[in-house]
C-alpha cells in the first residue's frame, strides 16, 4: 500500500515511467498531481542543484523501507544492474560471498583465484568500509553496490580480521564467474560418497549439480551428501529443480500470496535412483530456495538433514521492473512445504529447519569440518558401512 501510495503519487505526472498494468489505475490520481508538483518545486527553488533521479530513488527506497519488511527493498538502476548479472553466475566485483552484519559485511566465501583471494581476504573477515567510508548499517546490496564496479577499476576495503586485526587492502575489480557448484568423491569407512555443494541458486544452479551428482553416483558413490551451508537462496525455479534431482514426482513446494494465486510447483521428473541415500547439510545461512529444497527433501523423507537450524525465511519476494531502470524487491507471498509447513517466524518463536542429526564446526579446530564428517557418518549407516 505504501509503495503503491507514494510511487504512483509521483508516477501520476510521469505516466511513462509505469508499467502498462499500473498507469491507467494511477494516472490521473489527484494525490499524483500533489507529490509532482512538490518535486517540481524542490527541484526547482530548492537552494542546492537537486536531481530529480536522485529523489525519486529516495523516495521509493523510503517507501519499501517504510513497510518494515527486511526482506523487501527498492533497488536502484546501478543496483539492478549488477543483481541481473550475479543471477547469472558471474559479476565484475571482487569475488566475495557475503552477508549483511551490523559492522558492514562478513565474508562468507573467497572465490578462487578472485582478486579478494589474491588479496589474502579470508572466509569469516568484516568488511567495515568501502573506500574509507563506513559501512555499518548499510544494507547489503547498498554495501556490495560500493564494492562491484567495472573491470579493471580499483577499491579499497576495511577489514577486520578473525583474529581481530584491522587491515586495508586496495583490490582491482574483475570479472568474476561464480563457482555455482562444487563436487568431490570423499571416503568413510571404506565406502565412497558424493559431497557436491551449492553457493547459490543462479540460472542454471540445477545443470550445475545434477552434473555433479550423477558422475559421482557414476564414478561408485553409494550416497549424496547436498552441502547447502551459507547458502542464502535465489531464484526459485532452481530450487525446484535441484529438489527434482532427488524426488522423482509430487509437490516440491506451494506458494501463497494475497495478491497470487496459489501455486504448487512439482518435481520435473528424471531424479537419481531413489535407493541412493541423501543428506543435505545446512546451517543457519542456509535461507529461501535453499530452505524450500531442504524442506521438499525432509518432508518427503528422501534425505535425513544434518547442521543447524536453518535461517527461517518463510516468504518469497518478486522483482518488478521499473521504467527508470530499477527495480521493486517486495515481498508478494509465503511458501509452504509438502507438509504444509511455512518455515518463517510464527507466534513469536523464530522459524526454521530443525535438523534430523544436530551438527556444527568446531572453532577451535578451523582446519576440521566436524558438520560433514557427522554428514557422511549418517550416510555410512544408511549405506551399513
Amino acid at each position: 500500500m505504501v509503495v503503491a501510495l507514494v510511487f504512483g503519487v509521483w508516477a501520476g505526472g510521469h505516466p511513462g515511467v509505469l508499467p502498462g498494468f499500473a498507469r491507467d489505475a494511477l494516472v490521473g490520481d489527484e494525490d499524483a498531481q500533489v507529490f509532482d508538483d512538490a518535486m517540481d518545486r524542490i527541484t526547482s527553488d530548492y537552494y542546492k542543484k537537486v536531481d530529480r533521479n536522485d529523489l525519486l530513488n529516495a523516495s521509493l527506497d523510503a517507501a519499501v523501507k517504510s513497510l518494515n519488511d527486511r526482506f523487501s527493498k527498492y533497488i536502484d538502476p546501478k543496483e539492478y544492474r549488477a543483481f541481473q548479472e550475479s543471477t547469472n553466475g558471474a559479476f565484475e566485483g571482487v569475488g566475495l560471498n557475503v552477508e549483511e552484519v551490523p559492522q558492514g559485511l562478513r565474508v562468507l566465501t573467497v572465490f578462487d583465484g578472485g582478486p579478494a583471494d589474491k588479496a589474502g581476504i579470508e572466509e569469516g573477515d568484516r568488511i567495515v568500509a568501502v573506500d574509507d567510508q563506513s559501512i555499518e548499517g548499510k544494507s547489503s546490496d547498498a554495501s556490495t553496490g560500493m564494492i562491484k564496479g567495472p573491470a579493471g577499476t580499483s577499491v579499497r576495503l576495511r577489514l577486520r580480521t578473525k583474529a581481530g586485526e584491522v587491515r586495508e587492502v586496495r583490490l582491482k575489480r574483475a570479472r568474476v564467474a561464480v563457482p555455482v557448484s562444487e563436487g568431490e568423491m570423499v571416503r568413510r569407512d571404506g565406502d565412497e560418497f558424493a559431497h557436491v555443494s551449492l553457493a547459490q541458486f543462479t540460472s542454471g544452479a540445477h545443470g550445475a549439480v545434477g552434473e555433479k551428482v550423477r558422475n559421482l553416483i557414476k564414478r561408485g558413490a553409494k550416497g549424496v551428501v547436498l552441502d547447502l551451508r551459507d547458502n542464502g537462496g535465489g531464484l526459485l525455479e532452481e530450487g525446484v529443480l535441484v529438489s527434482s534431482i532427488f524426488i522423482p514426482e509430487g509437490t516440491v513446494v506451494t506458494t501463497r500470496g494475497r495478491n497470487r494465486p496459489e501455486r504448487t510447483f512439482t518435481a520435473s521428473g528424471d531424479a537419481i535412483n531413489p535407493k541412493v541415500p541423501v543428506v543435505v547439510l545446512v546451517n543457519g545461512n542456509t535461507a529461501s530456495a535453499s530452505e524450500i529444497v531442504t524442506g521438499a527433501l525432509q518432508d518427503r523423507d528422501r534425505a535425513t538433514v544434518v547442521g543447524t537450524k536453518t535461517f527461517g525465511k518463510g516468504v518469497f519476494q518478486e522483482i518488478e521492473s521499473l521504467e527508470n531502470g530499477g527495480a521493486l524487491d517486495i515481498t508478494v507471498g509465503e511458501y509452504f512445504t509438502p507438509k504444509g509447513r511455512n518455515l518463517g517466524p510464527r507466534n513469536g518463536r523464530p522459524g526454521g529447519i530443525v535438523p534430523d542429526v544436530r551438527a556444527e564446526d568446531d572453532p577451535k579446530t578451523p582446519r576440521r569440518d566436524e558438520a560433514l564428517d557427522k554428514a557422511l557418518d549418517v550416510l555410512a549407516q544408511k549405506t551399513g558401512g
